[in-house]
């Protein structure tokens, strides 16, 4: 079955030309965008807007393709590439800008310090091996005294028995743990409040609005409680001292008053609470009842243990015969003697 027709129809039917701009299209090939500045044909706007919007972006396509097409090349191993060039229109940031990484505590010191602190290398060179070695981690350099096979024991009087590498080993953990230790507390830190630990101030660059008006209210809070520490701390307790403009109020807590006048029933309610209070009271001051289930009986159980202790200390006093000092009597005291 021939369908070449009904393909060429189709492909004639769906077609679209390349439009011929007045203005040209500009290209930024880093961005791999086209920019058609000439306005819009109104008429063809509304007559055909599909096939008018298809032809647009057809000539935009194609600006861009025969842009690309004449750029440098280099080859690679999945053939030539295109070098695009670098973007000359500067896109608008869509998220806001990241806010600065809290400094740590060496770092704040090194700023006052004036410490200058550089970067270490993750490659270091080894002699022995004669190549580039990682510094830490897998092979790493920090190893090399836990993996060779000769250790030189120093005459300087410490113990000859000592595994070196089982030494080197437990000092390498041990600045690892105070390495993760130190970081868990600096971002403890910088969570807990937007405030540097040295200057109890918002750092700069880094508070947003809701930190700095967050440090200001805990600012004032300290304030009005150290006015009001130093208001009372005079022999008459702020009494006659001079009020001060803005000086908080303090609140203390106010004693409340029953009317004169009021519901019976409450009064009667309230009353009987306080009997029952007291009676509860005297029950606990009263003594405990005894063995007996009567107020002030005897405790037939102390006194039974009572009897047994004496008679235990009047067999040890009498017990020569048996065990001696056996604590039980019988030859099978656990005291006795042969």
């Amino acid at each position: 079955m021939d369908v070449s027709q009904q393909l060429a129809d189709y492909a004639a039917a769906n077609a679209a030309e390349v439009l011929e701009r007045p203005t040209p299209v500009e290209l930024d090939t880093g961005l791999l965008a086209a920019y058609d500045t000439t306005p819009v044909d109104a008429d063809e706007y509304k007559a055909a807007l599909e096939p008018h919007l298809l032809a647009l972006t057809l000539t935009s396509t194609q600006a861009l393709l025969a842009g690309l097409f004449s750029l440098p090349t280099k080859s690679s191993e999945h053939g030539p590439v295109a070098q695009l060039a670098d973007p000359t229109f500067v896109l608008p940031r869509e998220k806001p800008l990241p806010k600065p990484k809290p400094l740590t505590k060496w770092e704040r010191f090194a700023n006052a310090k004036g410490i200058s602190h550089v970067k270490k290398d993750k490659k270091v060179w080894d002699d022995e091996r004669q190549e580039w070695v990682a510094r830490w981690g897998r092979d790493g350099k920090n190893k090399d005294a836990e993996d060779q096979w000769l250790h030189e024991v120093k005459n300087n009087g410490s113990d000859p028995t000592i595994d070196p590498r089982a030494t080197a080993k437990a000092e390498r953990k041990a600045r690892t743990e105070k390495n993760a230790k130190q970081h868990a507390r600096n971002l403890a830190e910088a969570a807990a409040s937007p405030l540097s630990t040295l200057d109890r101030k918002p750092t700069a660059g880094t508070a947003s609005q809701g930190e700095k008006a967050n440090a200001r209210s805990i600012r004032k809070a300290e304030l009005d409680r150290g006015m009001l520490v130093s208001k009372v701390s005079t022999a008459s307790l702020g009494r006659f001292d001079k009020s001060i403009e803005g000086e908080p109020r303090v609140k203390g807590i106010k004693r409340k008053f029953e009317t004169n006048l009021g519901d019976h029933a409450s009064e009667k309610a309230s009353a009987m609470d306080v009997l029952n209070r007291l009676g509860t009271a005297e029950r606990k001051r009263a003594p405990k009842k005894g063995g007996s289930g009567v107020e002030g009986g005897v405790n037939t159980r102390k006194a039974v243990r009572y009897e047994e202790r004496a008679a235990q200390l009047a067999n040890r006093r009498d017990g020569k015969s048996g065990g001696g000092r056996g604590g039980r009597g019988g030859k099978s005291g656990r005291g006795g003697r042969k």
